[in-house]
């Protein structure tokens, strides 16, 4: 009995001890700030998503929807856009057609004009 009332006593110390020590290494915060720390070193995470993302671009260039050539021009229909052939963009929006570039401009796309080189 006296054992058992001693391993309680010196692990009852223990407890108090490093309680007593993490309170000294950190200062106090309220709960809600303590909430809002682990929040945020949550938020901080993202790091992987743009890793992941760079590796997307590098690992596999976009290729152009099929169809452009012949002096049409690939307007992005979403941002009303239009792309000439052999730009970054040409071919590889998420949404879009092929066009000829006079018609791009009736239906109230906008780009640059494109000329032959």
């Amino acid at each position: 009995m006296k054992s058992q009332l001693r391993v309680l006593a010196i692990v009852a110390g223990v407890l108090c001890s490093s309680i007593a020590f993490a309170k000294m290494d950190a200062p106090a915060a309220p709960a809600s700030a303590a909430a809002s720390a682990s929040t945020t070193s949550l938020a901080k995470t993202p790091a992987v998503k743009k890793d992941a993302a760079s590796a997307a671009k590098t690992a596999a260039p976009i290729t152009a929807a099929p169809g452009g050539g012949d002096g049409k021009v690939w307007v992005n229909t979403k941002s009303k856009a239009y792309h000439c052939e052999g730009t970054e963009f040409y071919g590889k929006t998420k949404v879009g057609e092929y066009m000829t570039e006079a018609d791009a401009k009736a239906k109230g796309n906008r780009g640059k004009a494109c000329g032959k080189k």
